[in-house]
């Protein structure tokens, strides 16, 4: 079962500080959430997050798991090159109740990552092999990230980014849940809205989506 966990604002521990370690890194700080990365050793991209203050460092080569009582994380993600210390992070948080993941044991990790074809971070298309062939995922995703790039348009993230805005006045005005839904299918089949949005008037587009909304009975 493919699910996208919502880390907003959750805690995220990174346990190392190489070229794995930035390429889960690189997934993580789109999510919101709080990264602390934990490494005696750390990437050049790494450090320029941390001298940004987008992620946090705490220096020093990881031994055991007593990082974990001391960060009471939500979320571990080991990338060391020392698979029993990673498969002893895996345990000791699994004991906790915490989700964990190691970049070299994805079939003992709560999840597996996938490969992502992502358009303007409003829609997320993965490619999954469930653990069992990354790069085959990774091969897969550049088959056809090509094809679902002239399938999905600037039109239709424009719309989800409207009905973004429609749904969050909808739940002040509309309270019924049947009702909310009717009107936002009526927002995504106006033609007005759809021609605003080919002509490129955006801010117009989201104004009549709004007053779609208040004029709802």
């Amino acid at each position: 079962m493919i699910v996208d966990l919502n880390l907003h604002n959750k805690s995220v521990i990174v346990v190392g500080g190489g070229k794995e370690a930035q390429k889960r890194i690189d997934s993580l700080i789109k999510e919101g959430c709080n990264i602390i990365v934990i490494s005696d050793k750390i990437t050049s991209k790494i450090s320029r997050l941390v001298k940004l203050k987008k992620i946090k460092l705490k220096k020093g080569k990881v031994h055991d798991t007593k990082f974990i009582s001391e960060f009471k994380p939500n979320l571990i993600i080991t990338t060391t090159t020392d698979r029993m210390l990673n498969q002893k992070i895996i345990n000791h948080a699994k004991k906790r109740k915490i989700i964990a993941y190691s970049s070299d044991n994805p079939e003992e990790s709560d999840f597996s990552n996938t490969a992502i074809i992502d358009f303007e971070k409003m829609i997320q298309i993965a490619i999954f092999t469930g653990g069992r062939s990354p790069a085959m995922s990774k091969k897969l995703k550049t088959k056809s990230e090509e094809v679902f790039r002239k399938i999905i348009t600037k039109e239709d993230v424009a719309q989800i980014k409207i009905q973004k805005i429609a749904r969050d006045v909808a739940k002040e005005k509309i309270h019924s849940t049947d009702e909310r839904k009717a009107c936002i299918h009526s927002i995504m089949a106006d033609n007005e809205i759809d021609q605003l949005i080919k002509d490129g008037q955006i801010k117009k587009a989201e104004k009549r989506a709004i007053t779609i909304v208040r004029n709802w009975k």
